[in-house]
């Protein structure tokens, strides 16, 4: 035999998988050359490149083949060295010696022996209260040096607060932290979510994520009524406390400070007392008949950039004082009733007015008595005001009253007032006249000179009459006489004069 063949592998490279958690000690088996020479010039022996991962061992098959064999030295990394590549070398034992070669590619598969590593250990956000949902927080971030599925990294949350639920939700593959719902600086200042990133093979790293809430002017201020007087009475003293309230805004720092004023031109003023406390005083003389109802609008307004404010209105009655005395509606009446009348006819009605209220604006009437006065002749009724007179009254024997009014009212002490009742008495025709001249009941006789001219005057008639104006006019007339024609007796001046001359043959 002549060597005039090279040793030949089945294939110019042979592929070699190897799992990089293989221990130290494996064995890879590979397919040996083939050498057509026989003998010494046939395929004698094997070598390898130098390398610090594999070496090389050979076994002798029944067929009394050598075969060669892989023998893994040390712990191989994907991640170091993700692929080797060998010459293995085949030598025959001709003179001179013929050789043939095949590429070893070793492709180091990976196993999941990294775990994922974050970016940062713990990220600090500051948010606004008012970020609406879907506004990005935070992207965090991990990496893992495997491959594939190994390598792949998934977020999720493992922990969060209490309170900080649904608030936020976190992109499985970017790692993209958005809000979720509505923060409230007011209910939680801090959110803190532990986030864990896992590889494809259960591997994980966690992170923290630190959200601190930023305060926004969003809470007007409250108003809390602690205690409220809903009655003061009209003679109340200034700085008289009529109600305690407090004051909360629950944003914080300018936004939560508060200021208080009230509404309007009114008796009343805030005094500041302690932790956001006021008091709600007097500060003006009351008067309930100028004003008996007060409605107070207090406002409370932050010191926020855009500043709000609440109200609160609360009603103060002012109570009655019997501060007033009853008026009368005049300081004269006058009234009238004709004689004769009937008793306890009533002729009229007084009035009096209290611009207080309730029984201290209750008016009582009644006549003033003075000391020595015979009864009067009137009457007044205690609560209307109406006036009667008593008893029959005589013009002729007494033809005006006056007497004086008091009306009081209901307080105590009680307060009043008086007025001036004048009553005039209208005369009736109730008296016949009385012939004063000529006297008595038989006549009298008067002598006429029988030389007197018409117009005579024989004698004047005197007539009186108790009664007054039209009923005490008279007026005369001849009743009889025996010579008609001989006088005449004046209507309104009761002079009998004659009436033509007077003739011989008048007797």
């Amino acid at each position: 035999d002549v060597n005039d063949n090279s040793p030949e592998f089945p294939e110019k490279e042979m592929v070699l998988e190897i799992l990089e958690t293989a221990s130290p000690g494996f064995r890879f088996i590979l397919a040996s050359a083939r050498d057509k020479d026989v003998g010494t010039n046939g395929l004698q022996n094997y070598s390898l490149q130098s390398n610090s991962y594999v070496s090389l061992t050979l076994w002798t098959g029944k067929d009394g083949i050598k075969y060669p064999e892989l023998v893994l030295d040390k712990h191989l990394d994907r991640e170091e060295q993700p692929k080797i590549n060998l010459l293995l070398t085949a030598t025959d034992g001709g003179l001179p010696p013929r050789s043939g070669t095949t590429l070893i590619s070793i492709v180091v598969l990976d196993a999941n022996d990294n775990m994922p590593v974050c970016t940062r250990e713990v990220y600090e956000v500051h948010l606004a209260e008012n970020s609406p949902p879907g506004q990005l927080v935070v992207r965090v971030a991990a990496t893992d040096p495997d491959e594939g599925s190994n390598g792949k990294v998934q977020y999720s949350f493992s922990r969060t607060l209490e309170g900080s639920q649904n608030l936020f939700e976190i992109n499985p593959d970017t790692g993209e932290i958005r809000v979720a719902g509505k923060l409230d600086f007011e209910e939680m200042k801090k959110h803190e979510m532990v986030v864990k990133a896992t590889d494809g093979g259960g591997l994980f790293a966690q992170c923290k994520v630190q959200v601190e809430v930023e305060d926004v002017n969003d809470n007007a201020p409250e108003i809390a009524l602690t205690s409220h007087t809903a009655s003061i009475p009209e003679d109340a003293p200034p700085r008289t406390v009529v109600a305690l309230f407090s004051v909360r805004d629950r944003d914080a720092g300018d936004n939560g400070r508060t200021e208080c004023t009230i509404d309007g031109d009114l008796p009343f003023t805030l005094t500041p007392t302690f932790d956001n406390y006021y008091e709600l005083r007097t500060n003006a003389a009351l008067d309930r008949e100028a004003t008996a109802e007060y409605n107070i609008s207090i406002r409370a307004t932050d010191w926020g950039q855009r500043r709000l404010s609440s109200r609160e209105s609360l009603w103060v009655q002012i109570a009655d004082v019997n501060d007033n005395a009853p008026a009368f509606s005049q300081e004269l009446y006058s009234m009238w009733v004709t004689e004769n009348n009937s008793p306890m006819v009533r002729i009229g009605s007084v009035q009096a007015r209290d611009a207080d209220a309730g029984s201290n604006a209750r008016v009582q009437y009644a006549l003033v008595r003075e000391e020595g006065q015979e009864q009067p002749a009137l009457s007044v009724n205690s609560e209307s005001g109406d006036v009667y007179v008593v008893r029959s009254l005589d013009y002729e024997r007494l033809r005006a009253l006056e007497v004086r009014l008091r009306a009081t009212d209901g307080g105590s002490p009680a307060l009043s007032a008086q007025a001036v009742l004048r009553v005039l008495v209208r005369d009736e025709n109730d008296n016949a006249p009385v012939v004063l001249h000529p006297g008595g009941e038989s006549g009298a006789g008067e002598l006429v000179p029988r030389w007197a001219p018409a117009g005579y005057l024989v004698a004047k008639v005197v007539a009186v009459d108790a009664d007054a104006g039209q009923n005490a006019w008279l007026s005369y007339e001849l009743a009889k006489a025996t010579e008609p024609g001989l006088f005449r007796l004046g209507l309104h001046s009761g002079e009998l004069r004659t009436a033509r001359a007077v003739a011989e043959r008048d007797a």
